[in-house]
């Protein structure tokens, strides 16, 4: 059996901020605002995760009113979901993920993005797909403003493969 899901996140940026995507630390000026450690595209991926298995979305088990998630590392929310696809029988097929920010180009990151993300979904780097895309100095990602990530994952069930 085969599951898919899709998420969308999005976090407004402000100087000052730290830059943490993909569980990786980007030196920028700007960083995403949140709760937790507003890491957009691992909350992306964990809300897809959630949506394969109909469970809900992120704020029903990680709620931005609870002060202990204040902070949050973002790999923690992300690891915590996959512990719970693992033990109801599902690996990851393969993840596909889209980041639209205008600033700063994200190509020179990506590969720790991708090995960080295949480490907590105990998965080979193979199934990890990260691109980027600006929006061309328009809306609010192109006026650098916010960050929007985008995630679709096929999560397959052990027993297709007769583990």
């Amino acid at each position: 059996m085969i599951k898919i899901g899709f998420s969308k996140d999005i976090h407004p940026l402000q100087i000052g901020r730290p830059f943490i995507l993909g569980g990786i630390k980007i030196e920028h000026d700007k960083g995403p605002i949140g709760h937790s450690d507003a890491d957009c595209l691992l909350h992306a991926i964990s809300e897809a995760l959630l949506g394969a298995l109909a469970l809900g979305d992120l704020g029903k088990f990680f709620p931005d009113t609870e002060p202990k998630y204040k902070n949050y590392d973002s790999a923690l929310i992300l690891q915590e979901i996959f512990n719970y696809v693992e033990s109801k029988g599902y690996m990851i097929g393969n993840l596909d993920c889209m980041v639209s920010l205008e600033k700063p180009l994200l190509r020179p990151y990506i590969d720790d993005m991708r090995r960080r993300i295949a480490d907590i979904l105990r998965t080979d780097i193979a199934r990890i797909s990260i691109k980027a895309t600006t929006f061309e100095g328009l809306g609010i990602v192109g006026e650098e403003k916010a960050i929007i990530c985008e995630a679709v994952v096929l999560l397959e069930n052990d027993l297709i493969w007769g583990i």
